[in-house]
């Protein structure tokens, strides 16, 4: 059976359009793609994507999208992932899931101000959701916000934010109520990252610069009487939780990735570079056992984030189907990184360039594959969501997070 997407004389010619659009403007780069100077290339061309409306595609032209129906967003997607790119080209977490808590959950007034710089690549925007207290736990968060006139006082630490290049704009989850009942205590701000009282600090970690362009490092980022406008609140003071299930449900799965299966194609050809016995190792039976194993894990990773982008895009009815594809992908890592050791040896431990013959892709991803247990909710806590959903020990199953429609890249 072909599960694969099939596309119109239409859909191939807005394909080819993309493609050569790329083509002149994707930026050439030498040495450490995540570098200053490179990163910056890489922040232009996301202006430059936010200018025609395929940084958002799929995002309400109104607020700075570009409107496109999910078939067009999916092409821009695939021809962006060739050149080993997401959507943004750089890391933004704080946009692509708080874009969408914003436009289900907040005011006119406020997708208007808040959602067009975000949608365009005018400006950065980190989220902070894990405390030394509370990680997937978000409900547990010690964080406080306490509301004076127009404005509300936050104190508090998060923990695992960002990345290399700094942010304009941080959002996080704070207690409204310290004393309030869980899951109701809680407020979402969107908070301008250079107010006074917030303070930075690297963190050192296994899995650093593996989220993409920009993401080079981890921050721990200190809130001490920092005074956000309340005009920076969103949805509501007490409702909190209610919009973190947006971007919950987008970090869980729900809004998928597009791209293709270029780990398999990396593998491959890293196979046919390398010999055994004076053989290139994709001609030794075992290799090609383990090569369809890499292709079976990567290539149905691909399928249920295709299948969850074109849900959310088609505002399908929601399950089971995030967490599915989030607990899927973090397994399958970690046995595509065991049979790429398998069949690359020890060059796959190794970044230097006498060795390495992936260029330094494949070190990163064996820690990677690590790490990636944990962000966005651990293995577990996807099956706890799982169970939830198809109604496992409860009377009635629980739904999944209201996204908007608002995929996540």
């Amino acid at each position: 059976m072909d599960f694969e997407v099939a596309y119109s004389p239409e859909q191939e010619q807005f394909r080819a359009e993309v493609r050569a659009w790329l083509a002149e403007h994707v930026p050439q780069v030498e040495g450490d793609r995540d570098s200053d100077e490179n990163y910056e290339k890489y922040r232009q061309l996301g202006r430059e994507l936010g200018a025609k409306g395929w940084l958002r595609p799929a995002a309400p032209v109104e607020y700075g999208g570009g409107g496109l129906p999910v078939d067009h967003a999916i092409v821009i997607a695939e021809e962006v992932d060739r050149y080993d790119l997401r959507l943004p080209p750089y890391y933004d977490s704080g946009g692509t899931l708080g874009g969408a808590s914003i436009l289900v959950w907040g005011t006119e007034e406020q997708k208007r101000r808040m959602l067009p710089p975000i949608f365009r690549g005018e400006v950065v925007t980190w989220q902070l959701l894990t405390g030394p207290e509370a990680g997937s736990d978000l409900a547990g968060t010690t964080t406080d916000a306490r509301r004076d006139g127009d404005e509300y006082v936050l104190n508090g630490e998060k923990v695992f934010v960002g990345g290399s290049h700094g942010a304009d704009f941080l959002w996080t989850i704070a207690r409204t109520d310290a004393t309030g009942e869980r899951h109701r205590n809680l407020s979402w701000f969107l908070i301008p990252a250079d107010l006074p009282g917030i303070q930075y600090r690297r963190m050192e970690l296994l899995g650093d610069g593996n989220e993409g362009i920009g993401s080079g490092y981890k921050n721990t980022i200190y809130f001490d009487n920092v005074r956000v406008p309340a005009a920076q609140l969103v949805g509501g003071e007490n409702n909190g939780w209610q919009v973190a299930s947006t971007h919950l449900e987008l970090e869980h799965g729900a809004g998928g990735r597009i791209g293709s299966n270029r780990l398999f194609r990396m593998t491959r050809e890293w196979a046919r570079q390398l010999k055994r016995e004076g053989r290139p190792l994709i001609e030794h039976p075992d290799v090609q056992e383990r090569l369809v194993d890499v292709f079976v894990q990567t290539e149905v990773t691909r399928l249920l984030n295709l299948r969850n982008y074109w849900m959310n895009q088609s505002h399908q009815r929601m399950s089971y189907e995030g967490p599915q594809a989030s607990y899927y992908g973090k397994m399958a890592g970690l046995e595509v990184s065991q049979a790429m050791m398998d069949i690359i040896g020890p060059y796959a431990l190794t970044t230097d360039e006498e060795w390495d013959v992936s260029r330094g892709l494949v070190e990163p991803y064996l820690k990677s594959a690590i790490v990636a247990l944990h962000p966005g909710g651990t293995a577990d806590i996807q099956k706890v969501i799982i169970a939830r959903r198809i109604g496992v020990g409860r009377d009635i199953a629980e739904r999944a997070g209201d996204t908007g429609g608002q995929a996540a890249f």
